[in-house]
């Protein structure tokens, strides 16, 4: 971690000082080693602890005594193993000394923005061969924070995102979370104007009603998608040895979330699934869903999945219909067009025809979105169909999801397209059809509790007053809003 914070410093990504702390040692990466924190030459804000368990609580009086106002303390040994005693004597230091902590047993903090980065975890690695190859990417800046109790996830989270073009505004991996907990984060990000979405990794909750209370006044902001861990017996027992959680009850995660507004993935892959589509399409404000497809069985499996999923895959309006019918009479689309929901254009379709039949179902006011398939085997689909769909979308302001299935170049190049046009784009029906779903679930949410207008009174809802997290010291200063 010392490496990488020393070389975004030194590109001047990270506008910052960096000291290196450790009394064994002079010098570390060509770096002068201070003896102990009271040693350096400068105020520090904020310190990245990775030394043996028992240590910690010391040199957090220290930091402390210094004036340090924060901690991330990446060590393991706490709660986590059942040594719960040194971690509440961890906790009792830093309140008496006034220390916000981070973890322990985490990797703490990827801030894309203003390149504090104190994961441990390497780069890049070499394989037996010599081959340099990417280890532990980090994705680019983004609209997405990803908060998680597991930094093994986390990881594997950011490999993921950057392996996907996703983009992140931030990643804070907190562990056992003795101290700043989910709830304080969501309301620190929350109020973050980079963050579109977030996502939320949990094993259990320890701070369950003020998470709640505090995720009411984010989903009003922008939407919050989780997922838990631990929902089996066998899952439970994992995460109690993992970070110490105590799970509980699936069915009273299940009920909190909903209460909540957040958006519960069922899986790792919706989770990502879900992101992408709130980072880059509104939501939604009907349950009625049209599906235009150039390939009729794609179709079918999506409308299984959207009333799988308590969405209406209802026929079209006679308004609609007569548009349809009108079009095929001019010669505008095929004869063979199908009138029924989903539309299918057949394989002969054409950019002209996508963008025709999209706008036409867009302007249907019962219509609330759209899943679109565009099958790129068909002979007459090229990408020149991107920006006709993507500007007729833009036009609309109603959430689409596209699909393309397939795992060829062409099929990839497809959805990388359609993705920089700010269209979420998947390779599977039932991932298109759930990501709708979750678009037009938080919408609903929306319009039962209404949006967070801005400048009202509970903008900035009033917290735990000895713990202000509009106030949070764990984040660099320049990054401060």
């Amino acid at each position: 971690m010392a490496e990488t914070m020393l070389t975004n410093r030194n590109q001047g990504i990270f506008k910052g000082k960096v000291f290196l702390v450790n009394p064994k040692h002079e010098e570390i990466l060509s770096e002068k080693c201070y003896s102990s924190l009271s040693a350096v030459p400068s105020w520090v804000e904020t310190i990245v602890i990775a030394i043996p368990a028992l240590s910690v609580p010391q040199v957090i009086e220290e930091a402390g005594n210094s004036g340090t106002k924060a901690a991330i303390v990446i060590s393991s040994g706490f709660a986590e193993i059942g040594n719960r005693e040194l971690e509440e004597k961890l906790l009792s230091v830093a309140r008496k000394c006034d220390v916000r902590i981070i973890g322990p047993n985490c990797l703490g903090i990827y801030d894309a923005y203003t390149g504090m980065d104190t994961l441990f975890l390497p780069e890049v690695k070499y394989l037996s061969d010599g081959r340099e190859v990417v280890a532990t990417p980090r994705p680019k800046a983004g609209s997405i924070t990803l908060l998680t109790q597991s930094g093994a996830f986390g990881a594997a989270a950011l490999d993921y995102m950057a392996g996907h073009a996703m983009g992140i505004r931030c990643f804070v991996s907190y562990g056992n979370r003795c101290d700043v907990a989910e709830d304080e984060l969501l309301e620190y990000f929350g109020h973050d104007e980079r963050t579109k979405v977030v996502l939320l990794y949990v094993e259990g909750l320890t701070r369950g009603r003020g998470l709640i209370e505090r995720a009411k006044d984010t989903v009003r902001r922008k939407p919050i998608v989780a997922l838990k861990a631990g929902r089996t017996q066998a899952g439970t027992r994992a995460a109690a040895s993992h970070t110490g959680a105590l799970a509980g009850s699936d069915k009273v995660y299940e009920g909190a979330f909903r209460q909540a507004g957040i958006i519960r993935a069922r899986n790792v892959e919706e989770f990502f699934d879900f992101a992408r589509a709130f980072a880059l399409q509104p939501p939604g404000q009907t349950k009625s869903i049209a599906i235009l497809t150039n390939a009729g069985g794609p179709g079918i499996m999506a409308a299984d999945a959207l009333e799988e999923s308590g969405l209406d895959v209802r026929p079209l309006s006679e308004q609609t219909l007569a548009k349809f019918s009108e079009f095929k009479a001019k010669g505008l689309l095929l004869p063979i067009v199908s009138g029924h929901n989903p539309i299918d254009l057949t394989a002969e379709a054409t950019s002209a025809m996508y963008q025709l039949a999209l706008s036409t179902l867009l302007d249907d006011p019962e219509i609330g979105g759209v899943v679109l398939f565009v099958q790129h085997h068909a002979p007459t689909i090229l990408d020149d169909v991107v920006d006709p769909v993507a500007n007729t979308v833009e036009r609309h302001g109603k959430p689409v999801t596209v699909c393309d299935m397939g795992g060829a170049e062409m099929a990839q190049a497809m959805r990388q397209a359609f993705e920089k046009r700010g269209l979420p784009s998947y390779s599977m029906p039932e991932r298109a059809a759930r990501s709708l779903w979750a678009l037009v679930n938080y919408g609903s949410y929306l319009k039962q509790h209404g949006p967070m207008e801005h400048g009202s009174k509970n903008e900035r809802p009033e917290g735990d007053p000895q713990r202000e997290p509009q106030k949070s010291r764990i984040f660099p200063a320049e990054d401060r809003g």
